[in-house]
């Protein structure tokens, strides 16, 4: 099984950490895909350590720019044409 989460709010770090932790304990497959206002959680160390365990994590490169400005993005930058490849690849999809 492989589960994407939809990242598209900025209090959506404290959800996704414990969910990726679960599925990194139970070696479920999973990536994440970082848009809108949910790029602003790529700030957060916690955010940071648990996406080292996603097989793929990018972020909207116009929600990049437009939330984050000039910082160096720490994930891929991607478009929503990778985000519908990662749609595509998914059993499950998670939107928080």
């Amino acid at each position: 099984m492989n589960i994407l989460f939809e990242v598209t709010s900025a209090e959506a770090g404290k959800i996704l950490v414990p969910l990726a932790r679960a599925c990194d304990r139970n070696a479920v497959s999973w990536s994440c895909f970082f848009t809108g206002d949910g790029v602003k959680t790529l700030v957060r160390d916690d955010v940071l350590a648990s996406i080292a365990g996603a097989t793929k994590a990018a972020a909207c490169e116009l929600s990049w720019e437009r939330h984050m400005g000039e910082q160096s993005c720490p994930v891929e930058i991607g478009s929503q044409t990778n985000n519908s490849a990662m749609v595509g690849d998914g059993d499950k999809i998670i939107s928080l």
